[in-house]
């Protein structure tokens, strides 16, 4: 069985010995994908943000012109006693939270559910939610945002929390289960309109082909590593990483080191594409 790890930002700074380009350098911003390193989410580039208490937030992507255009992706440290009882300001944003380390009390309705590494989350617009770190340790999760795209006549999907190792990954096929994707959500519900999974490769596992398609596409990496084609260019990654890729950018991967390549993927599914005026 696979042993799974998680990885979480370094935080802090770097000492003033290290030379930059031996944890940033591989940092790039194209017009057609972006590297953001694990070295790069020290506390120099922390926000805050309203109604949350004794939590760091590092923002790795956000709609903006040239950079991701559907999705926003936080990464969150969120201390002992930290947490908040407001987190969503935009009624119309839809959410998946996943734990990466320690434990947090998320609070729907009246529903409290504690989620350690591997939890999930979906949490539709609307939702009335709160979340808190009853720990004495810090706790981390991701906090992937996008606007709900409503279609007339299909219901919103429901509230649901699970764990990563509730759900048995998807060999493609193939591949001798040696590239899988765990899913959360059966991939036909077109209630959904983003898929958040998390995919592995095994050891020397590859994706053997160029792969050219319209969803906006995220990717930080939880375990191992492995080199990423992107568009022209060859990338190394590792756990800690954030890839982020436009549509219709070329990709392709192989896993390298002793253990699996793993990260938590997330793109936009399921819609018409929208028309210019």
């Amino acid at each position: 069985m696979t042993t799974r790890t998680y990885a979480t930002p370094p935080g802090g700074l770097p000492p003033q010995s290290d030379l930059m380009t031996a944890s940033t350098g591989k940092a790039v911003f194209t017009d057609a994908y972006a590297v953001i390193p694990r070295g790069t989410m020290t506390d120099i580039v922390l926000i805050a943000l309203p109604y949350w208490g004794n939590t760091k937030v590092w923002v790795i992507s956000r709609p903006m012109t040239g950079f991701s255009e559907s999705f926003s992706h936080y990464v969150m440290e969120v201390g002992a006693g930290g947490g908040s009882g407001q987190p969503e300001v935009n009624p119309e944003a839809e959410a998946v939270l996943f734990v990466t380390k320690g434990e947090l009390w998320l609070k729907i309705g009246e529903d409290i559910h504690r989620m350690g590494p591997g939890g999930y989350a979906y949490l539709p617009p609307g939702t009335d939610w709160s979340i808190e770190n009853q720990g004495d340790m810090p706790a981390f999760f991701h906090w992937i945002r996008k606007r709900y795209d409503k279609v007339e006549g299909i219901d919103m999907p429901e509230v649901f929390v699970t764990n990563e190792r509730d759900h048995a990954p998807h060999p493609m096929p193939g591949t001798e289960g040696k590239w899988s994707t765990t899913r959360f959500v059966d991939p036909l519900d077109v209630r959904h309109d983003m898929h958040v999974t998390i995919v592995t490769f095994e050891p020397g596992a590859v994706i053997p082909f160029m792969e050219t398609h319209v969803m906006e596409h995220g990717l930080f990496i939880l375990q191992g590593k492995g080199v990423y084609r992107l568009n022209q260019d060859w990338v190394e990654v590792e756990a800690g990483d954030y890839i982020w890729l436009r549509a219709f950018c070329p990709q392709a991967c192989y896993a390298g080191g002793p253990e699996p390549f793993r990260y938590l993927l997330y793109k936009d599914v399921n819609r018409h594409m929208p028309l210019g005026l």
